[in-house]
């Protein structure tokens, strides 16, 4: 859901961009507005279903094109970053981060609560764990691969984010197409136009990349039956996941023609988060129960207090009136990791020397629990509602259709290993047979 989700968020700010790129400020300006529609769902956005339908032809002829185009536009992506940071530092003011309201002019509250509705930015960096089969030494290079590009795109954010705010105050930065808007205020139309170009580049870029991963990733559960198995079906001459790759491109062009770009942000960071929280619970469990051998139910019961603590300091931060909470849930959370720490061991025995692993277990997990809970709570109501209807429908294909046809698929290919160990065995007695 989040790979099809902020695709067609990115899609949609493709076509923003774009009108910067061809002088024309408003981004709306090649939005289609088809009246009889709900608010926030009637801005037909048929440039960016164009580019998702492009993408995802591209995607079906061949990988090997596609990474050599995205090879192309990366490098040329680091480029214009390098422009904006550099233009921006340079055109643009300190005064900017101070005024007219200090350098956090929302408090601690502001920053929290951007930082919630920014998390999607991070969607993408587990899909290089889909070409773990063509990476050579995955279990070392690909750690490196993963923690690397978090690590480059950070830092990328905040000194873009820096030049932005030198030069415009935050209340005069705009929410569409910030970058372009800021240039033509204080250069030139020339400047936004290289900017609104180079910025739609690099938003095809990073389709591409997020387009090629979610194909990968939809085959994958395919095999595992848990949807219909002709979407894991590979071409043969092309050897892409074709069905895969047009099913999520035909999905995302749809959800990028309708729906308004704040709606689909809340859904992405509501579900990013949510996945990342279930990701360090998990492991957690899979580091303490499934290598290391330990009783599973002390690990179930320290998850359960440590989320319940997090969640009790969530809720006092939010509502700022229950100020003792803050001490005493955190000081909760610290206690019981540092108890579940020295009390429950863990087994690093079947780790190869080679093998990489999270270390300090289980306090990086922790933490990550706590943040991910900790910036759910700073979401809007109407998300929760949102995500709670899709979660449903879920959990209902899943319990209908997922369940019955992986207990389908196991039983076959027990039934078929079955036949080809008789056979074996046959064929075995058959020649000794004929050589007594």
């Amino acid at each position: 859901m989040e790979y099809v989700l902020s695709n067609a968020a990115v899609s949609r700010s493709f076509t923003e961009y774009l009108s910067f790129a061809f002088g024309q400020n408003d981004p709306n300006v090649w939005r289609v507005k088809l009246h009889g529609l709900p608010k926030d769902y009637n801005m037909l956005d048929l440039p960016a279903v164009s580019l998702i339908i492009l993408l995802t032809l591209c995607l079906c002829y061949s990988t090997k094109e596609s990474s050599m185009l995205n090879l192309i536009m990366t490098i040329f992506h680091v480029i214009f970053f390098g422009f904006i940071i550099v233009s921006g530092y340079c055109t643009g003011s300190v005064k900017n981060l101070v005024s007219p309201k200090g350098l956090a002019p929302f408090g601690v509250r502001g920053v929290v609560n951007g930082a919630a509705k920014v998390y999607f930015s991070y969607i993408g960096y587990d899909s290089a764990s889909t070409l773990a089969e063509e990476i050579k030494d995955p279990s070392k290079n690909l750690p490196i691969g993963i923690v690397g590009s978090v690590l480059i795109t950070t830092v990328l954010y905040c000194l873009m984010s820096l030049s932005l705010c030198m030069m415009a105050p935050y209340n005069k930065i705009s929410d569409k197409s910030s970058f372009a808007f800021a240039f033509a205020k204080i250069g030139g139309m020339w400047e936004s136009n290289l900017v609104g170009a180079g910025a739609s580049l690099g938003i095809v870029a990073s389709l591409l990349v997020a387009m090629l991963g979610q194909a990968r990733y939809l085959c994958v559960i395919g095999r595992a039956r848990l949807v219909p198995s002709w979407l894991a079906k590979v071409h043969p001459s092309t050897a892409t996941p074709l069905n895969a790759t047009l099913f999520l491109g035909v999905c995302t062009a749809c959800i990028a023609l309708f729906t308004d770009l704040e709606i689909i942000m809340e859904l992405i960071n509501i579900g990013t988060l949510v996945v990342f929280y279930l990701v360090a619970n998990a492991l957690i469990y899979r580091r303490y129960v499934i290598t290391g051998h330990t009783p599973p139910f002390y690990t179930l019961l320290f998850l359960f207090l440590f989320s319940l603590s997090a969640l009790g300091f969530s809720l006092s931060w939010k509502f700022n009136q229950l100020w003792w909470g803050l001490p005493l849930f955190g000081g909760v959370m610290i206690t019981i990791t540092a108890f579940y720490h020295h009390q429950v061991p863990q087994s690093h025995a079947q780790h190869a020397a080679t093998d990489w692993c999270v270390p300090f277990m289980p306090w990086p997990p922790a933490l990550s629990i706590f943040l991910n809970v900790f910036l759910i709570t700073t979401l809007k109501v109407l998300s929760f509602q949102r995500f709670a209807m899709w979660a449903c429908f879920i959990t209902l294909f899943y319990l209908l259709y997922g369940v019955h046809s992986t207990y389908q698929a196991e039983e076959i290919e027990i039934a078929a290993n079955q036949v080809n160990s008789s056979s074996t065995n046959a064929q075995t007695n058959k020649v000794e047979v004929q050589v007594l």
